[in-house]
């Protein structure tokens, strides 16, 4: 499994939404995959959740007046050996083929992170898929950080405790990584993985991500000391790689 993550959000105009996810998905995508010590690259396009989420999100979940990137339509993220990866040379001074720059700036309100794999567990779904092919076809992506020194306590261990031990037991789970931030504006991320966005629904946020939504219940004490970057959590489906 790759150690470290680098996540970028992004929005596309309309006018150039086609070109440029041909030539990502054709060029660059293939492209970061051979980098020295990059491992695999993947990209999701947003869908958003059920209506339970998106009142977690409208009630539960802080989000950031700092200015920085807001862009939440795409997320690509690679993965590497280590977040140290993304530093030799670093992704702000790599070396790009001729056109990439000009490619690169049609996204527009671009946020990006490097982080690195603080704890993982496997779900209970197999991962039918090599192990350069990235995260699976249906992500939950939050990044954020906590409003308190003590809430940082609080959130440690609810991850070692409770969360990460449930996702591995979770229905349509494939795995979950607790990412830390390494550089950027998030110091804390989770990416979750699901077999689907109907089994992410089904086995994850109608039982259990609702909860947040219950005052009296350790994940909505937990998530109240969150502050999520402009969009967070992200949920969407990967669109490259396929899907098969």
């Amino acid at each position: 499994m790759a150690q470290g993550i680098w996540a970028t959000g992004y929005d596309l105009p309309n006018g150039s939404r086609e070109r440029v996810l041909a030539w990502t998905h054709e060029t660059y995508c293939p492209w970061l995959r051979v980098q020295p010590g990059y491992i695999w690259s993947a990209h999701y396009c947003y869908t958003g959740g059920g209506p339970q989420m998106e009142q977690v999100k409208a009630t539960a979940v802080g989000h950031t007046q700092d200015a920085i990137g807001t862009g939440n339509q795409y997320l690509l993220l690679v993965g590497g050996l280590s977040a140290h990866t993304f530093f030799k040379p670093s992704i702000q001074d790599m070396a790009l083929p001729a056109g990439f720059d000009a490619m690169l700036a049609e996204r527009v309100g671009t946020r990006t992170a490097v982080f690195t794999v603080e704890a993982a567990v496997n779900g209970p779904e197999p991962r039918e898929f090599g192990p350069d092919t990235g995260p699976g076809p249906a992500i939950q992506m939050g990044s954020f950080r906590m409003r308190t020194p003590e809430e940082e306590f609080d959130l440690g261990r609810w991850y070692a405790q409770y969360r990460l031990p449930f996702m591995a037991q979770l229905a349509g789970c494939i795995a979950t990584r607790k990412l830390s931030g390494v550089a950027g504006w998030a110091k804390h991320s989770v990416l979750y993985e699901f077999t689907s966005l109907a089994a992410r629904l089904k086995h994850f946020e109608e039982p259990h991500e609702a909860l947040a939504l219950d005052r009296t219940r350790w994940e909505s004490q937990v998530i109240a000391g969150t502050v999520h970057a402009p969009g967070s959590p992200f949920i969407g489906e990967r669109i490259w790689p396929p899907v098969e």
